[in-house]
C-alpha cells in the first residue's frame, strides 16, 4: 500500500532501481511475511501474535500518529500460511483495510473487561494446531503494548498452545532493510545533514541550546521531515557531560562546545547522527578528543563489511579510542541497528557478535571520556553492502566546527 504514487531512485550496483517514495509495494510485505513465515517452519510454530508499532507496521503497512494514544490495545497475527490477520479496535478499521491486509476483525474499545482478548483466541484457536506454539516477542528490547492481565488471561484461553519467545527472531528479519526501506533512511540523513550544515549560518553565543535547536527543527521540516522524534543537545564549557538531555534554557557562551544528536524521520524511517560545535574557540585537549572520534569512526567503517561482527566494530573503535587516552564510555555501546526506530537490534559491544550482513544498517558511535566531565561522542550511519559498507550521512569534517 502506497500514500501516493511518487517515486524516487536510487543507484545499486551499476543499475537505477524506481521506489515509491512514500509507503511500500505489496510485495514488500508479501516478501516480508514469507521470510517470517518461513522462521515459524524453523522455530515450529503454529502463529505469531504481535502487538506493537513497529512490528504491525512492519507487515502490514499500517501507519498512523494514532500509537500515541495508549488506550487501545492492537494486534496482528500471522499465520504460517496466507496473508497476516489483523485484530483491531474500530476506529482503525478504514485504515487498515487501505493496507494489503484482508482479513480484519474489530471490536468497539475501549473495552476493559474485554479488549480485544475473545477476538485474538478465537483467532489463535481456529488456527490449526501443528506445534502447540505461538510466537511473540517476550524478550531482548522487546515489551508487549496490551495490559499484562490480559495477556495473561489470554494465555489461559489458548487451546493446545503456549507462547515462546521470537524476539531476537524478529530482530533479525527487521535488521535487514531492503532497498525501498533503505532508500527511506537515505532521505532522512540527507534531510538531517542539510540542518546541520546551516547551523554555523545560524547558531550564535547568547542563543540558548533551546533557540538553535528550535531553528534546526525548523529547517528539517521544511526539508521534508515528517517528524523530528528525537533531538537533544548537550553544552558546557570546552565540553559536554551529557548526551541524553536537553536542549535546554542554558545560554551558550564563548568556550562551549556543543552537541546535537538528531533522529529526523521521513515516511517512518529515522536517521540518527550527532555533531559538534565549538563557539569562538576550544582548547588542544578537546579538538584532539574529537580528532580521536573521528578517527574511531573511519576504523569503525573499515571493520564494517558481511562476514565480520558487530563486535568487531566495537573493538576497532575502541582500539583507537584507548590509544587516544580515553578514560571510559558511557555510553556503554558504540553504535546500534537503525530503521524504524531510532535504536535498534543490534548494539555494537565488546559481546554482542552480531554477524553482519548486506542490508543492515547501523550507526556507528564512538564515545569517549577525555577528562573530568567531558565526554566526546560522535556518530555517522552506514549500510552492509556485499562487499563492504557505504555511509549513509555525509561525513562530519575532520576537524571540530567552530563558530565565530
Amino acid at each position: 500500500m502506497a500514500r501516493t504514487r511518487q517515486p524516487i531512485t536510487t543507484a545499486k550496483r551499476g543499475f537505477t532501481m524506481t521506489i515509491r517514495e512514500f509507503g511500500f509495494d505489496d510485495a514488500e510485505f508479501e516478501a516480508r511475511t514469507a521470510k517470517m513465515q518461513a522462521v515459524m517452519r524453523e522455530k515450529k510454530l503454529d502463529a505469531v501474535f504481535l502487538t506493537t508499532e513497529p512490528n504491525i507496521r512492519y507487515y502490514t503497512g499500517y501507519y498512523t500518529q494514532f500509537w500515541e494514544s495508549p488506550t487501545r490495545p492492537w494486534f496482528l497475527i500471522i499465520p504460517t500460511e496466507g496473508k497476516p490477520i489483523a485484530v483491531i479496535p474500530g476506529i482503525g478499521a478504514s485504515g487498515m483495510a487501505a493496507t494489503w491486509i484482508d482479513d480484519i476483525r474489530t471490536w468497539s474499545s475501549p473495552a476493559p473487561e474485554d479488549d480485544g482478548i475473545s477476538l485474538v483466541a478465537g483467532v489463535l484457536n481456529a488456527l490449526p494446531t501443528k506445534y502447540g506454539r505461538v510466537g511473540a516477542t517476550l524478550g531482548l528490547q522487546s515489551y508487549l503494548r496490551m495490559p499484562t492481565t490480559d495477556y495473561l488471561n489470554l494465555s489461559t484461553r489458548l487451546q493446545g498452545k503456549e507462547f515462546v519467545d521470537i524476539a531476537l527472531e524478529m530482530h533479525r528479519l527487521r535488521s535487514v532493510k531492503s532497498p525501498a526501506e533503505i532508500a527511506k533512511i537515505r532521505k532522512a540523513c540527507v534531510i538531517t545533514n542539510n540542518a546541520f550544515d546551516r547551523i554555523p549560518l545560524h547558531a550564535r553565543v547568547g542563543q540558548t541550546e533551546r533557540d538553535i535547536c528550535r531553528q534546526m527543527r525548523i529547517d528539517m521540516l521544511e526539508d521534508g521531515a515528517e517528524f523530528v522524534k528525537y533531538l537533544i543537545s548537550g553544552s558546557g564549557p570546552d565540553g559536554y557531560d551529557s548526551i541524553i538531555m536537553g536542549p535546554t534554557s542554558r545560554n551558550i557562551e564563548r568556550g562551549d562546545v556543543l552537541i546535537i544528536d538528531v533522529g529526523c524521520v521521513y515516511d517512518g524511517y529515522f536517521s540518527d547522527f550527532d555533531r559538534n560545535f565549538a563557539f569562538g574557540e576550544c582548547s588542544v585537549e578537546t579538538k584532539k578528543a574529537y580528532e580521536c572520534v573521528y578517527e574511531a569512526t573511519s576504523a569503525g567503517f573499515a571493520a564494517a563489511h558481511p562476514g565480520a561482527t558487530t563486535t568487531d566494530i566495537y573493538n576497532a573503535m575502541w582500539a583507537v579510542m584507548e590509544a587516544g587516552g580515553a578514560l571510559g564510555n558511557e555510553v556503554g555501546r558504540l553504535g546500534h541497528g537503525l530503521g524504524s526506530q531510532l535504536t535498534e537490534w543490534p548494539s555494537n559491544t565488546a559481546t554482542d557478535n552480531t554477524p553482519l550482513v548486506p542490508g543492515m544498517v547501523i550507526t556507528l558511535e564512538p564515545g569517549m571520556t577525555y577528562a573530568k566531565g567531558k565526554d566526546m561522542v560522535h556518530e555517522e550511519d552506514i549500510v552492509i553492502t556485499e562487499d563492504g559498507a557505504e555511509w549513509l550521512t555525509r561525513r562530519a569534517s575532520e576537524q571540530i566546527t567552530i563558530i565565530t
